[in-house]
């Protein structure tokens, strides 16, 4: 079964990456106060048209280059979707 994980597009200036940053909450091993680590996986788009700031499914797959084994299975919410389609709610249809 293929790992999959959920992060947020931090960057996509290279032409066919895009980087994701994955953050989880893991126990300190001694107070076991809740800890934020984050880690960036390079990640190959697939066909889907992704931006800084949306949160996105990777999937695991065979690697493809040094650095670059996940692929996007999905995007989860888009930010700035979001916005808009409030703002256009609000003016009561599109213009």
């Amino acid at each position: 079964m293929a790992k999959t994980l959920t992060g947020k597009v931090v960057s996509t200036k290279m032409e066919k990456t895009v980087v994701v940053e994955v953050t989880r909450l893991r126990p300190h091993p001694l107070y076991k106060k809740l800890l934020k680590r984050s880690k960036k996986y390079k990640v190959a788009p697939n066909e889907h048209e992704v931006t800084v700031g949306q949160r996105v499914k990777i999937a695991e797959i065979k690697q493809i280059s040094k650095g670059k084994y996940f692929a996007i299975a999905e995007v989860i919410a888009d930010k700035h979707a979001k916005t808009v389609s409030k703002a256009t709610a609000s003016q009561g249809g599109t213009k």
